[in-house]
Formats: C-alpha cells, structure tokens, sequence
C-alpha cells in the first residue's frame, strides 16, 4: 500500500487514514443501561434480576428483522443494550422474562456467533419473554423494546434455568 502524506499532513490527518487503513477498526458494543448478570448452570433465579425501563425510538427490526426461529424482532427500544448476561457455561434451556405488569413488551437477544433470538407476548400476558434450548456460553445481549417509539415501561428482567 503507498500512501503520499506531504509533510505537513503526517501531523494531522494522514497518519490517522493511515492507521485506520491499515489497522482493523473494530467497534465496541457500548456497556448495557441497567446491568450485567454472569450465571452458570444451578444459579438462584430469584437473585438473578435486572431492574430498567422502555423508552428508545431505535427499531429493534434494524439489528435483525427475524431470528433464529424467524420469530419477528419488532419493537423500539435504545441502540445501548438494556441487559448483558455472560453464560459462563452451555445451558440445555434458559429462559429470559420481560414483567411489566401486563404491558406490550419485546426482546431481542443477541448471542455468540450473532445468534438472535426475538420474544413477544408470552401466553396471555403481554409481557416478552424468550425460551430455547441449547443456549452456548457467551455473551449475550439484550434490548426490551415498546411497540411505540419512546413509550416509557419500568421492567424488571428475570432468568430461569
């Protein structure tokens, strides 16, 4: 690769091209809103939460428009993930639960290897949830959207094995 940095320009500029030219940019995911679990199999479910709240206008359609099931990832939540949860180990069924209290909530979760995963009501409440087997160890993240740009919901975000 030639690069014709004039002098005056290997102060400024130039050099900077140079680096990102020559240097992979890799592009850290922003740490999440409201918390971080780290769980290995046989946890305590009940300590395991993470309290926040809805309120983006950044279409959860825009990281994927389905998942791995081709459930729809809809929903508006913040570009910043909500959740990170760490699986310090493969788990053969995990559970993630959206409480609001009744209102219309979803989740996306992406995992290792850029699997996603999308939940919408769970039975009759309106709440999100998303359940699957053979969940990889791995960070995953998680965003908890509304049906409508910037509706504030307090949530709070629980697990089970």
């Amino acid at each position: 690769m030639n690069f014709f940095c004039p002098r005056l320009l290997m102060q400024s500029g130039c050099l900077l091209a140079i680096l990102t030219t020559i240097i992979p940019t890799q592009v850290l995911a922003d740490p999440p809103h409201f918390g971080k679990l780290i769980l290995s199999p046989g946890f305590q479910a009940e300590k395991e939460t993470i309290s926040g709240y809805t309120g983006g206008s950044y279409s959860l359609s825009t990281i994927s428009n389905r998942d791995q099931n081709r459930n729809a990832c809809i929903g508006f939540a913040d570009p910043t993930p909500d959740a990170v949860i760490v699986l310090q180990k493969d788990f053969s069924h995990f559970r993630i639960q959206v409480n609001t209290g009744g209102s219309d909530t979803t989740i996306l979760v992406k995992g290792p290897d850029d699997v996603i995963r999308c939940g919408d009501d769970t039975g009759k409440s309106k709440d999100a949830s998303v359940e699957d087997s053979t969940w990889k160890a791995g960070t995953y993240r998680l965003w908890v959207g509304t049906f409508n740009s910037g509706e504030r919901r307090n949530y709070t975000l629980s697990v089970q094995e």
